[in-house]
């Protein structure tokens, strides 16, 4: 008897057959592979796995592709682009996550896999150890280096703070601000905590380092800021878009994010970090009271270096002038003196007086001392010799002086020039005319030659001849009176 089970190596033929009553359909591949991924997806639909990332990758579409691994089992898993945008974190290779999803297979390689919707870091372990990697990568850059830190500004006009407008840390910035030396504030309005946070963190910074420089909106100092958390809440703080954000920043920077006990990477590119948010407020801005008083003690100190000279110049004159003697005394000896010669003084005119009375009294005048007086003087006269040469001088001299204008009246005589054939024109009365319009008034004219006269009319029309009388002697210059004589002193 012919048996009917598939595993009798009888019934195994060349060509498959189908037996009566056999139910077993084949499937094909696509089916077998389609009951596969319905069986898988409806019994694991809903799965959270832990594991290590490993070979992470983003494809051009925005899908992330990466195996989750423990120390037995590989298992492959993606996320789709969606999901991916939402994730708080990188994700990196050797970083343990907790994936939630659902398992499914992948026909075109006969695989199972799990496509991720959401996917954690494992407890803060692996958060603080994504953080060290990041802070790690981003020191080697240089982004942390000391000499990238710049100096705050002293006086800031303006502020501008990086955070959330309804949150507690802003009121308590503008309040110290208040305090120590009120400032212009300009809020960039952010989410600080959540999905997207970061970005817009970011954003912020970069859009107050792009303002231009001659904007009156610009910010001299920006505060990013926030207030106290767990290392979840602060994380955006630790994002590489916002790290790079704040050390490219082109306005000096403080990072106020947390409490004193809080670090990220945000206060490791900021030139400043600020235990607290009102901590910053007090490194931006002085204290006006304190500034105040210290302008007033420089001012003090000013008008004190300006006095001490004086002062000392005071003292110095002070001193010399107590050495020198008083004026009273400097004007005894010269006095004493004055009133000694004033005295003597008097006396020799009295003498003096008395001396002239007596020779006065004796003189006697009689005509014998008068004649013996006009003779002595004759005798005198007599014995004076006059010199002619004292006389002759002063009269040769004046004589050459009287020839020289002689001569020089006779070159400048106004009939000189007729011996040259120029003819002088003259009215009826014998004044020279010399203009033309002052001879068409005369009714006769009167034209002196060299050797006469000769009337004419202004129109043409000849005059009556005159009668030719000798020729006229030129005149002479009629020489100056002589001065009298003088006779010239003897004892010059």
């Amino acid at each position: 008897m012919a048996s009917d089970s598939p595993d009798d190596d009888t019934n195994a033929g060349l060509v498959a057959r189908t037996s009566d009553g056999d139910n077993a359909q084949p499937y094909s591949i696509s089916e077998i592979s389609a009951l596969l991924k319905r069986t898988v997806e409806d019994r694991f639909g809903f799965v959270r796995l832990r594991g290590e990332l490993s070979g992470v990758k983003r494809a051009a579409s925005g899908h992330l592709y990466a195996t989750l691994k423990d120390d037995k089992a590989v298992l492959d898993a993606v996320m789709w682009r969606g999901n991916c945008q939402r994730l708080p974190f990188t994700p990196e290779d050797g970083l343990e996550v907790i994936a939630t999803g659902k398992l499914t297979t992948y026909p075109g390689r006969s695989k199972y896999q799990i496509v991720i919707e959401r996917m954690e870091l494992a407890g803060e372990g692996a958060l603080l150890a994504l953080l060290e990697r990041t802070k790690a990568r981003l020191e080697a850059e240089g982004l942390f280096a000391a000499d990238r830190k710049r100096a705050l500004p002293y006086l800031p006009r303006t502020i501008g703070v990086v955070t959330s407008p309804t949150g507690a840390v802003i009121r308590d910035i503008l309040h110290r601000l208040a305090d120590r030396f009120p400032s212009r504030v300009i809020v960039w309005p952010v989410l600080v905590q959540g999905q997207g946070s970061a970005d817009q963190v970011a954003a912020a910074v970069r859009g107050f380092s792009a303002m231009a420089a001659d904007d009156p909106d610009r910010p001299d100092l920006v505060i990013i800021a926030r207030g106290g958390g767990s290392i979840e809440d602060l994380w955006s703080f630790n994002e590489e878009v916002v790290v790079r954000a704040i050390a490219e920043c082109t306005i000096p920077t403080i990072s106020a994010v947390g409490h004193e006990t809080d670090t990220t990477l945000a206060d490791y590119a900021a030139d400043r970090r600020a235990p607290t948010p009102t901590a910053a407020a007090e490194l931006a801005v002085p204290v006006r009271a304190e500034l105040a008083a210290t302008l007033e003690d420089l001012a003090h100190r000013q008008r004190q270096c300006a006095l001490r000279p004086v002062a000392l110049g005071r003292e110095r004159l002070e001193a010399r002038v107590g050495r020198l003697p008083r004026p009273e005394a400097l004007l005894q000896g010269p006095a004493q003196r004055l009133d000694d010669e004033g005295e003597r003084l008097r006396r020799a005119l009295r003498d003096r007086a008395g001396k002239g009375r007596e020779a006065l009294g004796l003189l006697r005048l009689s005509p014998a001392m008068l004649q013996r007086g006009f003779r002595d003087a004759r005798l005198a006269l007599a014995r004076q010799r006059l010199d002619p040469a004292l006389v002759l001088r002063p009269v040769s001299e004046r004589r050459a002086a009287l020839d020289a204008l002689a001569r020089l009246a006779e070159q400048l005589h106004p009939d000189r020039p007729l011996k040259r054939g120029y003819v002088r024109v003259m009215d009826g009365e014998g004044r020279t005319l010399t203009r033309r319009a002052d001879a068409a008034e005369q009714a006769r004219l009167v034209l002196k030659f060299d050797d006469g006269e000769l009337g004419a009319t202004p129109d043409g029309a000849a005059a009556p001849a005159a009668s030719p009388g000798p020729k006229p002697k030129p005149a002479r210059a009629k020489r100056p009176p002589e001065p009298p004589k003088r006779q010239t002193d003897l004892f010059e």
